[in-house]
């Protein structure tokens, strides 16, 4: 009876509770004998029971010596650095900036810079040289931190999910020894700190499955509160965190459902597991990504390049914005920058380059930052033999609802018009070109203020509708974008339907000799305004990223080609004199993580049948359990992370497999412990460890920087369609 220990097995699927015994080796209940002296028993039993921090303690070591080391060798801007390192610098000048990623991640770039006495000057141009009073040393050891954090976490996560030393070992290694993974973390990027905020996801939610019969304990809740933590800090630093959203609502809401089953838990009880739930899992993830942008918007309390995404008004409450000093009410003379109300919506804008098709004539679109070709004069309409006006010496005339007006673009001459042609995308609705100049008169040109509220015009508040006089349809832009000959600019129409929506625009810039400036405080924003519209641009900005069937990019792959490694991203410069890095994953890690998904899915497939045909009598309940549970949660993980990239229309890289492929590492020992027993699991284990540590080192020079001519790197070049060595055609 030495090797026997009573087991709780949860639930047997016929619902009943399994009290069977299972042989089960007590390793860590026995005390050595081999024969040693005292003094080596002691310390030999004392690794065994303290084995697990042992390990964790070393595997946490290496961590940090694999992604420090050597980590200030180019001193050059390395691929994406030159993205989150200049966001890092904005907010360390404290100028706004526009992105399509919620600012969590960026704002932790920033602290890193001014943890290391960066005073956020450097421009972080493509492959630039640091200057020498930047340390990019010290900014990039602190980013790397969150990569270093995996491998604990990693190990941490199977050990609560019940999985052995040995499997805990084997999953925690394949992390620490994936290229992929150690690369990436090496540079100042948002990646490092997505991963570390998946990690810490999942392992609170393994932590609080575990405490799943201890319901409202205090380490119970713990665990859920630090589940609903992660999930706002990983929603909070790329919108990929909602794929780790999806994994914990999937077990939540499996939970629940089976809790409706329990027909002894009071409904008190089963009301207060909702309510915890929300509280955790809803409101605190809400509390923290709201947060995150509230921090933003007071750190970034200076005029900057991403002011037009913002409202007029938002932009009135920047520190050196240009609309700050806007004259309140706008005249015929004013000239003006006129912004659409619509969430992501552009400002009007010109610049002389035509249509391809349709009028041929010079195009008209809505663009999202501030230039010169923005600017518009509003102008009377213009009368056959009528004098050219001098509208700085006119008397003033300010505009109302209902005045016609020419809207004039300043840079080219061009008067805003439309007439019946289709629209380029719309093609229910006209064209709107610039066209004609002071000399001709064509009353195309004309269009009436719509005001909705109230009879003035006035900067920034006011919000109006252009009216076509000649046609009857309205000014309209909608976020769609225009192909390449439109540089992917929003689309301008003039919309034939009664409508508002897209057709509602304000002033936002505005300049009169005339006028004076409006009185100080005339112009105040709502925060949720402000966080609602931020959202709704980095929404429709984000789809805007679409291949761009034109252009050849070697850095982007496509899903297919990620699983099996297909694919590598040459993060810099290819040159002899440059200190090279190339992303790629572990092939090893990759190949057999790969499979152990696929081995999965046709095991449950097998196991399945079997139950079916009622030929699962040598599998007891509480082995299947363990398998369908956990595996479930691994399967899941790589599910939510991986499968969304083949419906979605933007351009992929091979970083976006990452987290996916954070979760299929546990599948590997896990089906090894599943499957095998005694000898021949630990020597799979041992074969799969020495495998993995193996290309790992071979593999090495590609994370810690390969020097000279990449000739000499061929034998690494495994596969024809890596870009390795060369360009594929």
């Amino acid at each position: 009876m030495d090797t026997l220990k009573r087991r709780h097995l949860p639930h047997s699927p016929d619902g009943k509770q399994d009290n069977e015994f299972e042989t089960v080796t007590l390793t860590d209940e026995k005390k050595p004998s081999f024969g040693t002296t005292k003094l080596q028993s002691k310390v030999i039993y004392f690794m065994i029971q303290h084995r697990n921090t042992i390990a964790l303690t070393l595997l946490t070591i290496l961590s940090f010596w694999t992604r420090f080391r050597l980590i200030d060798r180019s001193r050059k801007v390395v691929w994406d650095e030159a993205h989150f390192g200049k966001f890092g610098s904005f907010y360390l000048r404290r100028e706004f900036y526009f992105d399509v990623h919620p600012p969590l991640g960026k704002i932790l770039v920033g602290g890193s810079g001014w943890l290391a006495n960066y005073n956020g000057s450097f421009g972080f141009e493509s492959g630039k040289v640091y200057p020498d009073e930047l340390d990019i040393g010290t900014m990039r050891r602190l980013n790397a931190f969150w990569g270093v954090m995996l491998v604990p976490l990693a190990f941490g996560t199977a050990h609560q999910l019940k999985m052995s030393f040995s499997a805990c070992l084997v999953a925690s290694t394949m992390v620490l020894c994936d290229n992929a993974l150690l690369t990436i973390s090496r540079f100042v990027l948002l990646d490092s700190m997505l991963l570390f905020f998946t990690s810490t996801t999942f392992f609170c939610l393994a932590g609080f499955r575990a405490y799943r019969n201890e319901s409202f304990s205090v380490a119970w809740w713990a665990w859920l509160f630090g589940l609903g933590f992660s999930l706002g800090c990983v929603l909070s630093v790329k919108w990929v965190g909602l794929f780790a959203v999806a994994l914990a609502g999937t077990y939540t809401l499996e939970d629940l459902w089976h809790m409706l089953g329990d027909l002894n838990m009071p409904k008190k009880t089963y009301l207060s597991h909702w309510l915890a739930r929300i509280l955790c899992l809803i409101l605190i993830p809400l509390s923290i990504y709201v947060a995150s942008f509230a921090v933003h918007f007071h750190i970034l309390s200076n005029t900057g390049p991403g002011d037009a995404h913002m409202s007029s008004v938002f932009q009135a409450n920047l520190n050196g914005s240009a609309v700050k000093d806007n004259p309140l009410q706008i005249a015929f003379g004013s000239n003006v920058t006129i912004k659409n109300s619509d969430y992501g919506g552009g400002l009007l804008h010109s610049h002389p380059h035509f249509y391809p098709e349709g009028s041929k004539q010079q195009q008209i679109t809505a663009y999202s930052f501030k230039d010169s070709n923005n600017f518009w004069q509003l102008r009377y309409p213009r009368q056959e033999g009528d004098e050219e006006i001098a509208y700085d010496n006119a008397t003033i005339q300010f505009i109302k609802h209902g005045d016609i007006v020419r809207l004039y673009h300043v840079n080219t001459n061009r008067n805003l018009h439309s007439h019946p042609i289709p629209a380029p995308l719309s093609t229910k609705h006209w064209e709107v070109s610039g066209y004609g100049n002071e000399s001709t008169r064509d009353v195309q040109d004309e269009w009436q203020v719509d005001v909705l509220h109230g009879k003035d015009v006035h900067a920034l508040t006011t919000r109006f509708r252009l009216r076509h006089i000649y046609l009857n349809c309205y000014l309209a832009a909608r976020n769609n974008v225009l192909p390449a000959w439109g540089f992917r600019q929003q689309e301008v129409y003039c919309d034939r339907s009664p409508q508002k929506a897209g057709s509602i625009w304000n002033v936002e810039e505005h300049r009169h000799a005339l006028l004076e400036p409006a009185p100080q405080n005339s112009f105040k924003s709502s925060f949720l305004e402000d966080f609602w519209r931020l959202n709704v641009a980095m929404w429709n900005t984000n789809n805007a990223l679409i291949p761009d069937p034109d252009k050849n990019d070697i850095l982007t792959s496509s899903p297919y080609e990620w699983p099996t490694v297909l694919s590598g991203l040459r993060m810099c410069s290819w040159d002899s004199k440059s200190i090279k890095y190339y992303l790629l994953g572990n092939p090893m890690v990759w190949w057999m993580s790969t499979f152990a998904i696929l081995a999965f899915m046709a095991s449950v497939a097998v196991y399945r049948i079997r139950e079916q045909r009622q030929q699962m009598k040598d599998m007891t309940s509480g082995r299947w359990n363990q398998f369908w549970t956990v595996g479930k949660l691994f399967f899941l993980g790589w599910f939510f992370h991986y499968i969304p990239f083949y419906m979605m229309g933007r351009v992929t890289y091979i970083h976006h497999y990452f987290p996916a492929l954070y979760f299929s590492v546990f599948m590997v020992p896990f089906l090894v412990e599943h499957f095998l027993r005694g000898r021949r699991r630990a020597y799979v284990l041992a074969a799969v460890t020495v495998a993995v540590v193996a290309n790992f080192v071979y593999f090495a020079p590609f994370s810690f920087g390969m020097e000279g001519e990449i000739q000499q790197y061929k034998g690494r070049w495994w596969i024809q369609r890596w870009n390795l060595i060369e360009n594929p055609n």
